[in-house]
């Protein structure tokens, strides 16, 4: 995945969910987020930021904020960027022979519904931007579409069907996943028990630079709150 245009810029403020403040060549320009979460650890102000630029001259932002820089490493937090990476490169998540995206099945829609050989597969992605000395997690907030999403595999996985939960590492060189359980520890013990019903619970992470994003390599999941830094 590939943006048309970036500039660097300083992150200065972020009033609210969904606008930021930043300095571009000097000028305090108003941003938009791409991405709700909290993002506190990142979003910390005077640190070196990367900003798409806008084509459409009837928005009211001119920019969006997609990545951050956090000491040497480079995180994207495009909230959009996860979903597009992933159906770019599905095949590192599974062989298949049909995809379609945003597939609603019954009274629930998933992010991706694939064919392989005339067998079903649902899968749901999530994007990871929260890290901590080499330790990603997610969720930075209480999610409560997240857990539906995972409840609801975990009953198709219990059904026979193939489904994955994929989480997009939207960084490099990290050593482990793991749920945030003090964050939302229902949506980590739900991921447990979608492990258990035959759910693939994959992350996988990128390779970051300041106008791309690229599904990289595996990286180990680990489940349970024993894994979970102490330190946060």
């Amino acid at each position: 995945m590939r943006y048309s245009r970036t500039v660097s810029g300083i992150f200065l403020e972020r009033p609210n969910r969904f606008i930021a403040y930043c300095e571009i060549d000097g000028v305090r320009e108003k941003c938009h987020v791409k991405n709700t979460g909290r993002c506190r650890e990142l979003l910390i102000p005077g640190v070196k930021v990367v900003l798409y630029v806008s084509d459409n001259p009837s928005r009211s932002t001119k920019y969006d904020l997609i990545a951050v820089w956090k000491g040497k490493r480079l995180v994207n937090i495009d909230s959009q960027a996860p979903n597009a990476v992933v159906k770019e490169s599905f095949s590192k998540i599974c062989p298949y022979d049909k995809l379609i995206p945003e597939y609603t099945f019954g009274e629930s829609r998933f992010d991706f519904y694939a064919e392989r050989d005339g067998k079903r597969i649902f899968a749901e992605v999530k994007g990871v931007t929260k890290e901590l000395d080499d330790v990603v997690c997610f969720p930075d907030a209480p999610t409560e579409r997240g857990l539906k999403h995972v409840r609801e595999l975990t009953r198709l996985a219990s059904e026979g069907e193939e489904c994955y939960v994929v989480f997009v590492v939207q960084m490099g060189d990290v050593e482990y996943f793991v749920p945030d359980y003090p964050i939302h520890v229902e949506f980590g013990k739900a991921l447990e028990e979608a492990s258990r019903a035959g759910v693939k619970i994959l992350a996988i992470d990128c390779e970051v630079t300041e106008d791309s994003m690229t599904l990289r390599n595996p990286v180990e999941v680990r489940l349970g709150t024993e894994y979970f830094p102490k330190i946060w």
